[in-house]
């Protein structure tokens, strides 16, 4: 089930599943809120994207997602499997099937009939004068643009590619669920421009076919591959590949609309825009890409869709954490036909992007008029809703008073309409955490602390070397002391020498991160120095509890020379405790 795992977690975000539970606030990196295992005030409960684990400090569990869902729902390992990969829309029975060795043997397959399809389309491009006319005369597609995005071509024949497929032994069950066939079992992309639709590595997982002869009337303009295991639209993100080299350089991506208006960006040497499926926003779309830039400028079309688009998108920005700004395409429809008309147009308009909080208070006052009651009434109720979703109180300060200036009244109004327009319906949590598992605590909590200071602080692991590993109970916990007592270095991602606890270890670097990354070192080497003290003297009087017990047996049992010693190793141990 290993396989069903990572393909879930890849899909889902643990931020937006343990939402449903708990209200997450950004906290840098990473999302704090109240533990739902204590009854706490103070948020200690820690999510981190990045790792895809969640910690709390005031129960001292942790672990992924599975875990999560199964304290929450009361659900066992495969129960919690089946719900999460329902959410990814996942069909788990892809892992059970004894013929199959899992997804991952599955997707190997069908990214190598993609890949043929791509050699087989552009063979075909080259073969076709009127095809490659259109592609490099009429699209003005430069030969060194079709190499990089692979560019090709599909035949008017019904059934080329899918005969083609069948001539290098591949089954017709992979090559349709590779996308690439219709309902009919014949070729899906017919009389097409294909534009391979790549990964972020650059492996093909789909194709937009775009008609080239716009006198057919009876087909689309575009035609993209369906959803597969490889292909998801939600998530995809056209031309980062390509694009994500130039975008860490320059520090900010731009999204544009169409495939075609990244081509061509690319081509005139602007290789840091990329594209998502038409104006459909979503959260993955911008997580995948802040990945590699938290600068996001947004260039959608010149039309009522682009602009509805972009407004959509503001809210999904704030929830994401993304700083982002619009690019205003003036004198074009698009990115591609401003290029054509002036590649310098569109640099400056890039240059040139506005706030998008500033481009959106302004379209909200172009459509009122804000000298009459009503428009001021119709703008501050649009402007208030939107900055409800800014999270930082400073800036959100800001536009509440930029909103009472445009309506040229007082901030306190403004205010006072925000909170009397707070949603209702705010976003309903699931049911409370079963009252079974509130209160539980790690036993182990201090120990986890000890190695989780020494993860973040070279110094303190000289105390390591002073103790015995095995005042840590748990198996885990003594091979990770012994590692940091033989390691000098510093770690963000998990050591490769403790790779089959990965989980574990993962927990333990969040906690230093969250917790030890802004103390400074003499105040982490203190903590370290009172942990290891207060897990030896929990440890002497966990022996002395059950030495107490053992005791108890043994004068019930009548051994007096058994009680005698037991006597005497209590009597050590309270010496011990009184040092």
């Amino acid at each position: 089930m290993q396989d069903a795992k990572e393909e879930i977690r890849s899909r889902l975000n643990i931020e937006d599943i343990i939402g449903e539970y708990i209200s997450l606030k950004r906290a840098g990196r990473n999302f704090r809120g109240l533990s739902p295992f204590t009854s706490e005030r103070t948020p200690s409960f820690y999510v981190s994207p990045d790792k895809q684990i969640w910690h709390d400090f005031s129960s001292g569990k942790g672990g992924d997602v599975f875990s999560f869902v199964m304290l929450t729902e009361g659900m066992d390992f495969k129960q919690a499997l089946e719900y999460l990969a329902n959410k990814a829309g996942l069909d788990v029975s892809l892992y059970l099937n004894k013929g199959e060795a899992g997804l991952s043997k599955k997707k190997d397959k069908l990214f190598k009939i993609l890949n043929y399809a791509v050699i087989y389309y552009q063979q075909t491009l080259v073969k076709n004068p009127s095809a490659l006319e259109y592609v490099v005369k009429k699209r003005k597609i430069s030969r060194d643009i079709i190499r990089d995005f692979r560019i090709g071509y599909s035949p008017k024949n019904s059934r080329a590619l899918v005969d083609f497929m069948v001539n290098k032994g591949f089954a017709k069950s992979d090559i349709d669920d590779a996308g690439l066939t219709n309902r009919f079992g014949g070729d899906l992309f017919k009389g097409r421009m294909m534009i391979p639709l790549m990964d972020s590595t650059g492996r093909v997982i789909g194709f937009t076919g775009r008609i080239i002869d716009d006198q057919d009337k009876n087909s689309p303009k575009y035609l993209n591959t369906p959803q597969t295991i490889l292909y998801d639209k939600s998530r995809h993100v056209f031309g980062l590949s390509q694009a994500k080299e130039s975008i860490r350089k320059k520090d900010y991506a731009v999204i544009v609309e169409g495939n075609m208006d990244v081509i061509t960006s690319h081509q005139y040497g602007f290789k840091q825009v990329v594209a998502t499926a038409g104006t459909a926003m979503t959260e993955q779309h911008l997580k995948g890409i802040s990945r590699i830039s938290n600068n996001i400028k947004l260039a959608f079309d010149n039309d009522k869709a682009g602009m509805s688009a972009t407004e959509r998108a503001i809210p999904i920005a704030q929830k994401v954490g993304v700083s982002l700004s619009i690019v205003n395409i003036n004198g074009a429809k698009d990115a591609d036909e401003l290029i054509h008309d002036d590649p310098n147009e569109w640099e400056k308009c890039i240059e040139n992007s506005e706030a998008a909080m500033e481009w959106i208070l302004r379209q909200y006052s172009n459509r009122e008029d804000m000298s009459s009651a009503a428009g001021k009434k119709n703008y501050t109720t649009a402007a208030v809703n939107i900055i409800k979703t800014i999270t930082d109180t400073v800036e959100k300060e800001f536009y509440l008073k930029k909103i009472a200036n445009d309506a040229d009244t007082s901030l306190e109004s403004i205010v006072s309409k925000m909170e009397d327009t707070k949603d209702a319906a705010t976003t309903k949590l699931k049911r409370s955490i079963s009252s079974d598992i509130k209160g539980q605590k790690n036993e182990y909590i201090y120990q986890d602390d000890l190695l989780s200071v020494m993860f973040s602080d070279i110094p303190s692991r000289d105390l390591l070397n002073n103790i015995d590993p095995n005042i840590f109970k748990d198996d885990d916990q003594k091979k990770v002391a012994i590692f940091l007592q033989k390691d000098e270095a510093l770690y963000k991602d998990v050591p490769k020498k403790l790779q089959s606890m990965s989980e574990y270890v993962k927990i333990l670097l969040f906690k230093a991160e969250a917790r030890y990354s802004m103390w400074s070192s003499q105040e982490r080497y203190y903590e370290a120095a009172k942990l290891i003290s207060h897990i030896k003297s929990q440890n002497i009087k966990t022996k002395r509890e059950e030495l107490i017990s053992e005791l108890k047996q043994t004068e019930s049992d009548n051994d007096e020379e058994k009680s005698d010693l037991l006597r005497r190793e209590i009597n050590e141990l309270i010496k011990e405790m009184k040092k």
